[in-house]
Formats: structure tokens, C-alpha cells, sequence
């Protein structure tokens, strides 16, 4: 199995607050229990973009433990030596069929969307998550009463955080997941947060053939997910656009929460973010289509 965490991108506002990037990989049956942590911006790579032959050359993910079966969220003792390995077999069994018909169904010419679901069952997830606290994280999830896996990714991302030495910005500096402080000189800012937002849509910075981005790409993958600014209102998807963050001013810098522009928070504390700064950001009345 590989659970890892890696920090891509890590800054501290003068106020102290720090904003830290990071992607991860884990088992994608864990991907629920991550996604109920509210304070968290994230991105998820996703079956409906990656073709399924990368997805069926994945690596295939097995539990950290193969434990008994007892009441209750927790799991008992190990399985013995001989029920370990007959569970391991009945898994491999299990992922052979649906890698099988992933396989046919591809052949066919059934779109990836579908087809390509079956193989999460036993295939790891890709996510970028930034934030300003993870302390709650860690400390529901690095617990011995959480399931093993999602404790292991707790460990690892508090330790590549506790490994990681934070950039000092100030205001109108920006945290630019994704994109490196010579290229962001080079773009000039607007196109560099652009940039960065279509890549942590992509969950990395190269595309999902493997090959290095460029930036022609970058923006029009910026333009779907953001639409034409000079045309019609269209709704956003806009999650990737949270990730790019510059740190708030202080009105009274004897007041913690006297800040300049709280609105534009959002889910991070002390930081503005980038999705707050666009227009139709969110929709506020939905009306069904015709």
C-alpha cells in the first residue's frame, strides 16, 4: 500500500497563520471519511478524466491489516496467518473481475466515466487539500479508534507539514500551488493564478497523459472551468480556484479580527482567496433548466 503526503506548497501570513498545499495519495475507500473535514479546499483526480488503461495500470491497494470482524467501527484481532492470506486471495479475485470488465467495457467504447468505476474499489486517489488548520484532522483521525489507513495518511501529513518550512508572504504575495516564484515573475500574476488553478484541477502540475503542461493549455483549461469573463453568467467550478491565496490585512493589528476583506475567507482563515475574487463564484439561485 501507499499512503503518502508531500507539501507542494507552504506560506505563513505576518499575522502568523500558515496555508499549506499538499498532495496525497491513499486508498480511495477512504476518500469519504477525508471529505468530511469542512475546513479542507480540495481536488480529487477523477475516472471521468484519466483514460482507463492509467487506470487500470495502477497500483492495486490492499488494507494495512487484515483483522477480525467484530461489533462495532473497530476491528478485532488479526486474522490468522492462513484466513489473512485467503482474504488477500478473495481481494485479488474480487479486483481481477472488475479490471476484467473495465478492460471489455473500454473495448467497447463505453465512456470512462463509467466504465472506469469499478477499478476505485481497489485503486488509490490522487487529492490536493490546502488549508489553514489541520489540527482537527489530526487529531480525529490520527486516533486509534479510526480506520487504519486514514490514520496512517494523518501520520504522514503531519509529518511532512512538521517538515516543511513555511515562505513568509505578505499581503498581495500570493500562494501559488503548482507554480514556482520565477515562473509566476515570468507570467505575471493574473495568467500565473490561472495557472496554478488548472492545475490543482488536474491534482498535479503535469497533465493527465504524464506529459509537462504548457501554459496555452493551463488557460484553456482555466477558461472551462471558469467561463468566458466578457460572456453570458455561467456557474463556476470553482474548487480549484481556492487553493491560490494571498494573506488579508489587519484594520487594528490589536484586534486578531479586525480584517479587511472576511468575505473573501472563505473556508481559510487570514487568507483571501482567489474563487472569492471572481464574479458568479457561487450560484445563488438555481433555476431548472427549460
Amino acid at each position: 500500500m501507499s499512503i503518502t503526503a508531500k507539501v507542494v506548497a507552504d506560506s505563513v501570513s505576518p499575522q502568523g497563520i500558515r496555508l499549506a498545499t499538499l498532495s496525497l495519495k491513499y486508498p480511495r475507500w477512504i476518500h469519504a471519511e477525508f471529505m468530511t473535514h469542512r475546513t479542507f479546499s480540495r481536488n480529487a483526480s477523477s475516472s471521468r478524466a484519466i483514460p482507463s488503461r492509467r487506470l487500470g495500470a495502477l497500483e492495486r491497494e490492499y488494507p494495512l491489516r487484515w483483522d477480525a470482524n467484530i461489533p462495532g467501527m473497530q476491528a478485532g484481532v488479526a486474522l490468522s496467518v492462513e484466513q489473512a492470506a485467503k482474504a488477500k486471495a478473495i481481494w485479488d479475485r474480487m479486483a481481477d473481475a472488475c479490471a476484467a470488465g473495465v478492460a471489455e467495457l473500454a473495448e467497447l467504447g463505453l465512456h470512462k466515466q463509467w466504465a472506469n468505476r469499478p477499478l476505485e474499489w481497489f485503486t488509490s486517489i490522487s487529492v490536493l487539500v490546502s488549508a489553514t488548520s489541520f489540527d482537527n484532522f489530526f487529531g480525529v483521525r490520527w486516533h486509534p479508534d479510526a480506520q487504519p489507513e486514514i490514520q496512517e495518511l494523518a501520520k504522514q501529513m503531519f509529518q511532512a507539514i512538521a517538515g516543511s518550512t513555511p515562505c513568509p508572504l505578505e499581503p498581495d504575495h500570493w500562494h501559488l500551488p503548482f507554480v514556482a516564484p520565477e515562473e509566476t515573475q515570468a507570467l505575471g500574476l493574473d495568467i500565473a493564478r490561472r495557472c496554478s488553478a488548472a492545475r490543482c484541477a488536474r491534482v498535479s502540475y503535469l497533465n493527465h497523459d504524464g506529459t509537462t503542461p504548457n501554459v496555452a493549455k493551463d488557460l484553456d483549461t482555466f477558461a472551462k472551468l471558469a467561463g468566458d469573463p466578457n460572456g453570458p453568467p455561467q456557474p463556476l467550478h470553482a474548487s480549484p480556484m481556492e487553493h491560490q491565496a494571498t494573506p488579508d490585512r489587519l484594520r487594528d493589528p490589536a484586534n486578531p479580527d479586525s480584517w479587511h476583506f472576511p468575505a473573501q475567507h472563505g473556508n481559510f482563515h487570514g487568507w483571501r482567496q482567489f474563487r472569492k475574487m471572481l464574479a458568479n463564484e457561487q450560484i445563488a439561485k438555481f433555476t431548472p433548466p427549460a
